[in-house]
């Protein structure tokens, strides 16, 4: 028996959770869903989780009538830590110098229309975004801090700064001051590793000296950087001195009335649970080890009058054929480089389909072809009513969203046979046509446009993914010393092809044709089921086939590859 979908699907039953725990905690307002992304360097599909794992719940919430917030935190306003390898324009000496500075204080890259780094990386995701019909309310945590806005959450976190330290010294070292127990370095290095653009940046605890303990980071009035550690501050007055470490320069500032810091990462993300009223937020396996920000915020949220979100963890998502993802090295794919092979609806199902604590991959290989392949058959499941629960709640979430239904191809002709078509006609639009309309010629294509945009997806995976020598070329001419080399058995199969063309030449037609062959040389029926030899017959014709079409031993699949090269190019190569 079918399990229902509350049963099987996890976007619901968190939608539950949230909801019953908004209920609690706030009744009557807005439900507030949050994620985290610090623009430091090109946002990835992993940093994606971060964002579509709320953006599912949420939109599961609207669907039900509730009024629900996603809010989307820019955390631009935090230090510029490294300098990323592999992107053009940047290189470690010219961007070296900007270290320290906030994200939206460092120069965008060379030749990028926006003014800074934190625009320029945000630019892709946010357009992304609104191709993935994401519903979400941005906060840049710059204009928060700058303007003021988190001033009374400072001063209070400077205020109870002895509060503060008591939760984060449960995870320090007695014997070394300063010193951090085993299980705090290991946090430390897994959020370090980790931290660009997932979610926030890893920063240290805040200083300590003979002032005390203070949550509190200025940046520097003369360098601009956070290399800056407070020497004293006075409750009353909200007086703070501070001497930044790169330059030697102190200043002395009130508190109450400064704009140019902020609370240390692992007091700033609970601070902003508690302003916010954040019910749900995800977090990364990196935020979520013993002693990392999600574990030590759920004590300090206490402070600021707060309670720690449903949080639950989620999985690293990796690429075909590479390793486990990390934008500080250069060349990870992002979001909007998935756009560009895959349709936005496949994008989201492979997030909706998977529990958040689930690891997947997305397929920039030849496994792209399958993925569309599992995905037209879920449709047709959709479509003829044979679909479990889970697989249409997924379907659901992939196709739309509360608000509206994403733009789809009006006719989605299977993705690999329009792989292999561009591939063949290497773009051309009347040669693409041409072939796609005698697919299925009781159907024939009238337009393109029919098969956008799948098919343009297929044309960048083809053009931007495949290697020059995974390419199909079709040949001009025979290869005459190949003919003359073959014996009766061959010739004879190349004969019987050429005199069926025209009787069989669609899709489903030539694929008859072409495993039929063997079988009549066989002496059998065209429709006989193949025995082992007869797959090995088959296998040397279409070796043979491919050698005298496209010079290798394989290539598409053959009658896409006849329909590609048409009947005439067809008899020219293959005539005996």
């Amino acid at each position: 028996m079918a399990q229902s979908s509350t049963e099987t699907d996890w976007v619901s039953r968190f939608a539950d959770e949230v909801i019953a725990e908004a209920e609690r905690r706030a009744p009557g307002k807005p439900v507030v869903v949050a994620s985290g992304i610090s623009p430091s360097g090109p946002i990835h599909l992993g940093n994606l989780r971060e964002v579509m794992t709320p953006h599912l719940v949420a939109d599961e919430i609207r669907r039900r009538g509730i009024e629900v917030r996603h809010l989307i935190s820019w955390d631009d306003y935090d230090r510029y830590r490294k300098v990323p390898k592999g992107i053009p324009g940047v290189d470690e000496e010219t961007y070296g110098q900007y270290i320290g500075r906030p994200l939206t204080s460092v120069p965008a890259p060379a030749g990028s229309p926006y003014a800074t780094w934190a625009e320029h990386f945000k630019a892709a995701l946010i357009g992304a975004l609104d191709e993935l019909g994401v519903e979400y309310d941005p906060i840049s945590q710059t204009e928060q801090y700058t303007s003021g806005v988190y001033r009374e959450q400072v001063l209070h976190a400077m205020k109870h700064r002895g509060d503060i330290d008591a939760v984060l010294d449960q995870y320090r070292t007695k014997q070394k001051p300063g010193g951090k127990k085993p299980q705090q370095k290991q946090a430390d290095e897994a959020e370090l590793e980790a931290a660009e653009g997932s979610g926030a940046a890893a920063e240290d605890d805040g200083s300590t000296g003979e002032g005390g303990y203070f949550p509190y980071k200025p940046y520097c009035g003369e360098c601009g950087k956070d290399f800056t550690k407070v020497t004293s501050y006075d409750d009353e007055t909200t007086e703070m001195t501070y001497v930044c470490t790169e330059d030697e320069f102190t200043e002395t500032v009130k508190l109450s009335e400064f704009n140019r810091g902020k609370l240390v990462w692992k007091v700033d993300w609970p601070m902003r649970w508690a302003y916010e009223g954040v019910i749900f937020e995800p977090s990364g396996v990196d935020h979520s080890s013993p002693g990392s920000s999600f574990q030590v915020g759920g004590q300090i949220v206490h402070i600021f009058g707060g309670e720690q979100p449903i949080g639950p963890m989620y999985a690293f998502v990796g690429i075909s054929g590479m390793a486990k993802m990390s934008s500080s090295k250069g060349g990870v794919p992002t979001p909007a480089d998935a756009l560009k092979i895959m349709e936005p609806q496949l994008l989201r199902w492979l997030y909706a389909r998977r529990r958040p604590n689930q690891s997947f991959k997305i397929a920039f290989d030849q496994e792209i072809q399958r993925l569309y392949d599992e995905w037209d058959k879920l449709e047709a499941k959709v479509a003829d009513g044979s679909v479990l629960p889970a697989d249409a709640a997924a379907h659901t979430r992939a196709v739309r969203t509360a608000a509206a239904e994403l733009p789809r191809t009006p006719r989605p002709l299977p993705y690999r046979t329009l792989a292999s078509v561009v591939d063949i006609t290497a773009g051309h639009d009347e040669q693409t046509l041409r072939i796609l309309t005698d697919l299925d010629p009781s159907q024939p294509l009238t337009s393109l446009d029919e098969v956008r945009p799948r098919l343009d997806r297929a044309e960048n995976w083809i053009t931007t993914q495949v290697p020059a020598d995974q390419r199909t070329l079709v040949r001009e001419e025979a290869d005459a010393e190949l003919l003359s080399s073959l014996d009766d058995e061959g010739r004879e199969s190349l004969r019987l092809l050429l005199e069926g063309l025209d009787s069989h030449w669609s899709l489903d037609g030539l694929t008859t044709l072409v495993y039929g062959v063997p079988k009549v040389m066989a002496g059998l029926e065209p429709d006989a089921k193949p025995t082992p030899e007869l797959k090995v017959a088959q296998r040397t014709f279409f070796a043979l086939l491919y050698r005298l079409l496209v010079t290798r031993e394989t290539g598409p699949r053959l009658p896409t590859l006849l329909l590609a090269v048409g009947a005439d190019r067809v008899r020219k190569l293959l005539a005996v």
